[in-house]
């Protein structure tokens, strides 16, 4: 597997004894784990076990190890594979296993949760706008302010058929901010398809 050099570094301080121990590395493989399976989790620095773990240092290493998880189960990645992977970043034999212990109760799971992700991203079909002034707000206050609502009806490519709203509100700058990203992003596909 090929890995950033971000990710290497990651991998190389959670293989560092100094700065995680067997222990904390148990918790900090399980958190990283339930972190990419569950969207309630606390995440790692809400963990008991990586409290005295420098936050930044934590958050670099979870990032390292969810972007090495999602990447082996991707590719399917055997034992040999992902223990050669980790060996290479200095992972002593404990933690390899267990490692290699949380990937294969989480594996297919994970292998669900990247299946489910669609392969086509909505687009928009049609779009509009309705000036709105707000003369006072909830607390009477006067405002006297402008502002626009939005609406993009969004298409799935996936699913023939299935539409939604976009509905937001934005003042003008923000409105002229929004077209200026949009012209930005018109051009760079533009200039990619001519490549």
């Amino acid at each position: 597997m090929e890995l950033s050099d971000s990710v290497v570094k990651g991998l190389q301080t959670l293989a560092d004894p100094a700065c995680f121990d067997l222990k904390s590395f148990s918790a900090f493989t399980e958190v990283a784990f339930d972190s990419l399976l569950s969207s309630t989790g606390n995440g790692v620095s809400g963990h008991p076990a990586l409290k005295n773990i420098d936050q930044a240092l934590l958050k670099h290493c979870h990032v390292a190890a969810t972007t090495f998880i999602l990447e082996a189960v991707k590719q399917n990645a055997d034992k040999s594979t992902i223990s050669s992977c980790l060996e290479d970043v200095k992972f002593d034999s404990e933690k390899v296993e267990t490692f290699y212990t949380s990937y294969q109760i989480n594996k297919r799971n994970l292998e669900n949760l990247l299946s489910s992700i669609d392969r086509c991203p909505p687009h928009i079909t049609d779009a509009s706008w309705r000036l709105e002034y707000c003369i006072k707000n909830g607390h009477v206050h006067k405002v006297n302010q402008p502002s626009y609502l939005i609406s993009f009806d969004v298409e799935n490519g996936e699913r023939e058929g299935t539409s939604s709203e976009v509905n937001f509100s934005c003042t003008l700058e923000q409105l002229q901010d929004l077209v200026g990203k949009l012209k930005d992003a018109a051009k760079s596909v533009e200039r990619a398809t001519q490549l």
